[in-house]
């Protein structure tokens, strides 16, 4: 027995190993939490980098391979279209085969594919034919890509960060445009695809060295388990919810304008505003734009959503903010004849349709957390019709309006309205698959 001198405080007894404190345990999980999160936002804002940048070349590239292999307008447009044409026809197969065979596969498949479909492009442009093919190749593995990124983000990044993770996804898009819009300019067209696809092979190493997958028994585990655990669901439903279809037409709209821009901006630029070789470097304006909104609209929604602002009311003000803002400018650029005043207004025009990033795009994990990647999947390929038309529909209408551009700027916009009105009167946040 231990005895205590009077006046002297007791002992005390030090355990030889302390067990952690629920607080620190909390802040180790919130410290790995974060150091996950960011890792996989970005990693796939980088592949979504090269997926924008491969994706761009052709425009830029077009104009020195026109002059090189006498290409007419019909033949350009449909080397430009030949990529919706594979994007459209593997995305619904890129959602469901990342559910099966899991995110971290699917994403190394597609990057690969559409890097080795890029880096061979220079070997076969003497057939105009042969280059088709590989435009649709290019759009299979990246038709892979954004909707198993969408699958991995439902995964795996908590709600209260979706808006800025959607948002970093798309600018790094427009910086991979921006990038591609800078360089190529100054390349030989076969070193833009040389360059560009090189990158992607050294992403695929990164990605299989540092994401780690956590696989449950049938797909990978949710950070936030969502309130409806429905596995079995038919194709049918897919289709069968107004709140969907609002997606789907939102993004209808906002690739109708914005596959006119990236398709045809270089040349609209060269052709009608005589813009000089050194002047194409101007199209990278609108992808900063684009980026520096992405950012700043995502950090924005994920604010207003902090002050208690409804999620379902941000989605909403982003979206109308990323149709009719666009909308309104595209209108504006369609009626300059200055190079810079049309800069400027596209600049505005691509900037506002990043705010779509934190509004419709994000939309998808909102109402079907659990089949998030296919419903991005229908709705991106239904977004892809546009990139299909807008080749040989725009060759044709400026035909035959003998060479003024107006009646393409002026369908984008009332595009672009329409789908606002629809998703501002028939979306939702509430989960529905």
């Amino acid at each position: 027995m231990t005895t205590v001198n009077e006046g002297q405080p007791a002992p005390s007894k030090t355990p030889l190993a302390r067990p952690q404190t629920a607080p620190t345990m909390s802040i180790t999980v919130t410290v790995a939490q974060f150091t996950k999160t960011t890792s996989t936002i970005s990693l796939c804002s980088i592949a979504n980098f090269i997926n924008a940048a491969d994706r761009v070349i052709m425009p830029i590239a077009i104009i020195q391979m026109t002059d090189e292999f006498k290409w007419d307008l019909h033949g350009q447009g449909w080397v430009l279209s030949a990529f919706a044409l594979g994007y459209m026809s593997s995305m619904v197969l890129g959602g469901s085969a990342a559910k099966k065979y899991g995110g971290k596969n699917i994403l190394t498949l597609a990057v690969f594919m559409w890097s080795v479909s890029t880096f061979i492009t220079p070997f076969f442009a003497r057939s105009i034919y042969a280059l088709i093919f590989l435009r649709v190749l290019l759009g299979i593995g990246e038709g892979l890509g954004l909707p198993t990124i969408f699958h991995i983000f439902a995964h795996t990044i908590p709600v209260e960060e979706r808006s800025r993770a959607f948002g970093y996804l798309v600018a790094l898009g427009s910086v991979g445009q921006t990038v591609a819009a800078l360089v190529c300019p100054h390349l030989h067209w076969s070193w833009m695809f040389y360059t560009f696809g090189s990158l992607g092979f050294v992403w695929v190493l990164l990605w299989l060295v540092l994401y780690t997958e956590v696989r449950g028994p049938v797909e990978e585990e949710f950070i936030q388990p969502p309130k409806i655990s429905n596995s079995s669901v038919r194709w049918i439903d897919y289709i069968s919810h107004w709140p969907l279809w609002s997606i789907y037409i939102a993004h209808f709209s906002m690739n109708w304008s914005n596959y006119i821009i990236m398709q045809w901006l270089p040349t609209y630029l060269a052709r009608n505003l005589g813009a000089e070789k050194h002047d194409i470097m101007f199209t990278a304006v609108p992808y900063v734009m684009n980026s520096l909104v992405g950012m700043a609209a995502g950090h924005f929604a994920d604010a207003l959503i902090a002050r208690k602002w409804t999620v379902l009311s941000v989605r909403r003000l982003m979206t109308s903010v990323g149709l009719i803002g666009p909308g309104i400018f595209i209108v504006f650029f369609s009626g300059v004849n200055n190079l810079v005043l049309a800069v400027l207004f596209v600049s505005l025009s691509m900037g506002l349709s990043a705010c779509n990033a934190s509004g419709h795009l994000s939309n998808h994990a909102d109402i079907a957390p659990n089949h998030s990647g296919i419903t991005f999947a229908i709705s991106n390929t239904l977004a892809t019709i546009p990139g299909i038309t807008c080749g040989p529909l725009t060759a044709e209408l400026v035909t035959q309006s003998h060479g003024r551009w107006f009646p393409v700027f002026f369908i984008a916009a009332g595009v672009n309205f329409v789908g606002a009105v629809i998703y501002l009167s028939q979306s939702a946040a509430s989960q529905v698959l």
